[in-house]
C-alpha cells in the first residue's frame, strides 16, 4: 500500500502541471492544446481584390481563459477590429478554420518533435466567428487580457471588439494513423 501511495504522490506534480493527455483521449487533447496556445492560424475565404475566393490564413492571438491547468472554457476568444484584412473577409463570410499547435509551446522542442510530426499535436477547428454579446464580453475580456495584457492599450480608434470562434467541427492530429474527429459536444464535456 505504501509504494502505491508514493507512486500516486510522485504523479501529482505532473498532473498539477497539466500533463499532455494520452492519444486515446482526443477530446481532452483538443481542449489541452487550445488552452496551452496563445495564438492560432485563422483561415478565411478572401474577399480582397486578386485573392477573392481563395484561402487566406492569418495569425491571431486567442484565449479560452486564464493560463494554468484549471482554467479554460474551451471557447476560443479573439480581439478583433474591422480594419484587419481577415475580419473584412469574415464580414462577408463568417466561416473559418482555426489551427492551434503545441509547436508554439516548449513541449515539441523539449521532445525534439518537428511541428509537422503528429506527436507535436495540432487541432483544426471549423466554424464561424461571431461577436460576443454583452453578457459574454466580460468573460472574453478577462480571458484575452490575462494572456495578452498589451491588448488593453491598443488604439481605441480601431474599434476593437470581442469575438469567439463558434466551433462546428474538430479534427485532432496527435499521433500516427490519421486525424481523429471530435464532436463539439464531446469537446465541451471534458476538462483539459
Amino acid at each position: 500500500m505504501v509504494p502505491l501511495l508514493l507512486l500516486c504522490a510522485a504523479a501529482l506534480p505532473l498532473a498539477a502541471r497539466g500533463a499532455i493527455p494520452p492519444p486515446e483521449e482526443a477530446a481532452r487533447m483538443a481542449r489541452f492544446v487550445l488552452h496551452n496556445c496563445d495564438w492560432g492560424a485563422l483561415a478565411t475565404l478572401s474577399t480582397q481584390e486578386g485573392l477573392r475566393g481563395r484561402p487566406f490564413a492569418n495569425i491571431f492571438s486567442l484565449s479560452d481563459g486564464a493560463p494554468g491547468p484549471h482554467g479554460g472554457s474551451g471557447v476560443p476568444y479573439l480581439y478583433l477590429t474591422d480594419l484587419e484584412i481577415s475580419v473584412q473577409d469574415l464580414e462577408i463570410n463568417s466561416n473559418a478554420s482555426l489551427t492551434v499547435s503545441l509547436a508554439q509551446t516548449p513541449y515539441c522542442k523539449k521532445h525534439k518533435y518537428d511541428p509537422q510530426n503528429p506527436l507535436c499535436a495540432h487541432i483544426i477547428f471549423c466554424g464561424n466567428i461571431v461577436k460576443v454579446n454583452d453578457s459574454e464580453a466580460g468573460l472574453a475580456k478577462k480571458a484575452l487580457f490575462s494572456r495578452h495584457p498589451e491588448m488593453e492599450g491598443w488604439p481605441k480608434d480601431h474599434n476593437w471588439f470581442f469575438a469567439k470562434f463558434n466551433i462546428t467541427n474538430i479534427w485532432v492530429l496527435d499521433y500516427f494513423g490519421g486525424l481523429k474527429i471530435v464532436t463539439p459536444e464531446e469537446y465541451y464535456s471534458v476538462k483539459p
